[in-house]
């Protein structure tokens, strides 16, 4: 199912290359550059399940991932109105009928798990990495493994849609309502002890994303005995990237990589 009858188009806002209008999922695979780790993490880019914020979120990311021997997939997921969205009306996220942006991730999950020989990856060591809305997909595509979100297409769906790890980078659509840490049900209904080992950060001045999304599933996360952590920044704001700023926040991808050394992925 399209999410757009529009055709697809690739704009540059405010220095940020940014798609609409996709409704062909597609995902491209970089390769580690030096000593490969085994490690691969697809990459969901932010932009409120509207638009892809592609570079800033996307590419750049995968330039820093390969840069340390890990394989790099970027994910251009369907939008727009592919998950949640939040309704001014009742002050809640509405979840769309059909989850096209959840599909999409767990298909690639399971592709990539089954190119994992051929691309010379462990086939344990498969991650995901999301940003704004696309840290929303990194909680569902964690969550939401036990049943596929679509029809099986092939061989390639055999394989497990979980994740083996994961980081969510001011995530959004997490918290039920503005200002709580409840949890979005449809993320609560479905974590267990299984859902993979969690790495979340958001900052105190994040006014798109609030940090009760992170802080909501990290609560979710540690009643159920996931492994998971989480950061947060009194100043940092939000949709950053890898970009510098002045605040401290630029640090994360070291605290990042610390992370996935602890688990043994790098």
């Amino acid at each position: 199912m399209p999410a757009s009858a529009a055709p697809e188009t690739m704009r540059v806002d405010d220095g940020v290359v940014v798609a609409e209008n996709v409704s062909r999922p597609t995902m491209t695979v970089y390769a580690p550059k030096g000593p490969n780790t085994g490690a691969a993490i697809i990459v969901f880019p932010g932009g409120g399940y509207k638009i892809l914020a592609m570079d800033l979120e996307g590419t750049e990311i995968c330039d820093w991932l390969t840069g340390r021997g890990i394989t790099c997939v970027l994910l251009k997921y369907r939008v727009p109105r592919s998950g949640p969205y939040w309704d001014g009306a009742c002050h809640c996220h509405v979840i769309p009928p059909v989850p096209m942006a959840l599909q999409d991730a767990q298909r690639t999950v399971s592709l990539v798990r089954h190119h994992a020989a051929e691309w010379r990856i462990d086939p344990h060591k498969i991650g995901v990495i999301g940003f704004s809305a696309g840290g929303h997909m990194v909680a569902a595509v964690s969550t939401h493994f036990r049943d596929r979100a679509y029809t099986a297409v092939d061989a390639a769906d055999i394989e497990s849609s979980r994740p083996d790890f994961a980081i969510a980078m001011y995530p959004g659509h997490l918290s039920e309502a503005e200002d709580t840490i409840a949890l979005n049900p449809d993320i609560a209904s479905h974590i267990s002890r299984d859902t993979p080992p969690t790495f979340l950060l958001q900052n105190e001045d994040d006014h798109v994303d609030r940090v009760e999304d992170a802080l909501s599933y990290y609560m979710g996360l540690k009643k159920a005995g996931v492994p998971v952590e989480l950061h947060s920044y009194a100043k940092g704001g939000h949709a950053f990237g890898l970009r510098p700023t002045a605040s401290a926040v630029s640090a994360w991808p070291h605290l990042v990589e610390t992370w996935l050394r602890g688990l043994g992925i790098i």
